[in-house]
């Protein structure tokens, strides 16, 4: 299999975009999918663009992968979701790899406390754990952790 290519997202893509993270969120098995679902993460996807995301798709020959969320003024990776067809193939770690490359210092994010398979791989992936905390939008407890290049200061 050859790599999906890392580019950004169109706005006409969106849609497809919100479609791939719903089915990755709900492969984690902590919601189920609905047109409810699917819409609101559809219209988080054009509120947050106009926030501040930068917003990539893995793109294999038309099919999404995957999508990466980052917000580049905060350091922060907000969402990294692949398709469940395409778990497990390595195209996340692609993605963090492109995630480093446009953060190369440091990286914040935060995940589900109840999606260990997600904080398991980052932790993996050399983030470190620094809390917990309620999110006020959805009321899931999220773990937050950071990543800093070897010999940065704080």
């Amino acid at each position: 299999m050859h790599s999906p290519i890392i580019r950004p997202a169109e706005p006409h893509e969106y849609d497809e975009v919100g479609r791939v993270w719903m089915e990755s969120w709900v492969s984690t098995g902590l919601a189920e999918a609905s047109n409810f679902l699917l819409a609101n993460l559809r219209a988080r996807v054009r509120h947050e663009i106009e926030y501040g995301w930068s917003l990539y798709v893995a793109d294999d020959d038309g099919t999404f992968a995957a999508m990466l969320a980052l917000h580049l003024p905060d350091k922060y990776l907000d969402q990294l979701f692949v398709a469940p067809e395409y778990q497990g193939k390595g195209i996340g770690r692609q993605l963090l790899a492109f995630t480093r490359q446009q953060l190369p210092d440091e990286i914040w994010l935060r995940c589900v406390r109840e999606n260990g398979k997600a904080w398991r791989w980052y932790e993996r992936e050399g983030f470190v754990y620094e809390k917990e905390e309620v999110a006020s939008a959805t009321g899931y407890m999220m773990k937050y952790y950071r990543w800093k290049k070897e010999g940065t200061i704080r």
